[in-house]
């Protein structure tokens, strides 16, 4: 039975795994690590006969404090098999990431865990959580990319788009690992209940109305939190290694993904838009938290998913569209296919 760590299971992706993972008769154990404490939704699951779940509040992106997890003595008795990589998402995960020493903060976080997961005998299979933005992308809305297709190594790209292509890269370079069975999940916009958004550069942050290049309304593939959490299950469950394209079976223009989530877009001329982004920002307006005009917020995707289908057994189950809560008002939610 697998015994696993999850990464950053105070953010709403990994609570949702944390979550499934605690009513899956098949996992063990569950080490759940976050920046923060425990969120209260996790009480019954702290609380609950024979302590399934354990939380620790660790700093991933520090030498010392995940080499003190690795080496502690709780982590040895939970014998852990199992490494989970959460990336940092939720409210308070800026696109334009923190630098710890020089280097993007999510990138640190992927080189630390890669070497203690290399370094633990323990420790069987690593699945990480990647992003389908890492792909180079062809002028127009037509591009169907599959895990082979190239990634976007231009070197001034922005630094969003770069610290997901270096996370994807060392990953990447572990996945022929004769000990380690490594399995990237690629995912494109990760949209939740509610209208929460998740992985796209271009909706990150609060909510409220921001600027796009004017001209382009890019199609954006969409999954749902509960698919995704679905397509770590499968890997758990095949011990498989390799890259996967892991998506729903929907797409929609950014305009309407946008209004759709309470982040209404204005179109403004590109180079218009980039030199006025410090003067929207203190006007109280948000352009973009991360990159504000490149490739992969001009030009749309999809996702060919068939290798995950076929290496995982996964196949989305989850819908998103917007229906009408219980005082009228239309929202997005994730509803299971028929």
């Amino acid at each position: 039975m697998p015994r696993v760590l999850i990464t950053h299971a105070d953010e709403p992706i990994g609570r949702r795994i944390v979550k499934t993972l605690f009513h899956d008769s098949a996992v063990d154990t569950i080490f759940a690590v976050g920046d923060a404490p425990p969120p209260r939704s996790f009480d019954r699951f702290l609380s609950s006969e024979g302590r399934k779940v354990i939380y620790l509040q660790v700093d991933m992106a520090k030498h010392r404090p995940i080499s003190d997890l690795f080496h502690s003595a709780r982590f040895r008795s939970a014998r852990i098999d199992t490494v989970i990589y959460v990336p940092r998402h939720g409210s308070g995960a800026k696109d334009n990431p923190s630098l710890v020493g020089g280097i993007a903060e999510r990138t640190e976080e992927s080189r630390l865990l890669l070497q203690f997961c290399r370094e633990t005998l323990s420790v069987r299979d690593l699945i990480a959580i990647g992003s389908a933005f890492v792909y180079r992308m062809p002028p127009g809305n037509a591009n169907r990319l599959n895990e082979d297709s190239e990634l976007d190594l231009d070197p001034h790209a922005p630094a969003e788009i770069r610290s997901w292509i270096d996370c994807d890269m060392l990953f990447h370079a572990e996945v022929h690992n004769d000990r380690l069975d490594v399995a990237l999940l690629r995912v494109p916009t990760v949209v939740a209940d509610g209208g929460y958004v998740y992985m796209n550069p271009a909706l990150v942050g609060r909510l409220g109305p921001r600027f796009r290049a004017l001209g382009f309304d890019p199609i954006c593939a969409l999954v749902s939190d509960k698919d995704v959490t679905l397509a770590v299950q499968a890997a758990i469950r095949t011990s498989a290694s390799g890259i996967f394209n892991i998506s729903g079976d929907q797409s929609v223009p950014l305009s309407v993904l946008a209004s759709w989530t309470g982040r209404s877009s204005i179109p403004i001329p590109g180079p218009l838009l980039r030199w006025m982004s410090p003067a929207t920002r203190a006007l109280g307006f948000e352009p973009h938290e991360g990159p504000v005009d490149c490739a992969q917020l001009r030009y749309g995707y999809t996702l060919d998913t068939s290798r995950a289908e076929a290496e995982l057994g996964f196949r989305a189950r989850y819908r998103i569209g917007l229906a009408r809560a219980g005082d009228g008002v239309l929202q997005v939610e994730t509803t299971p296919t028929p």
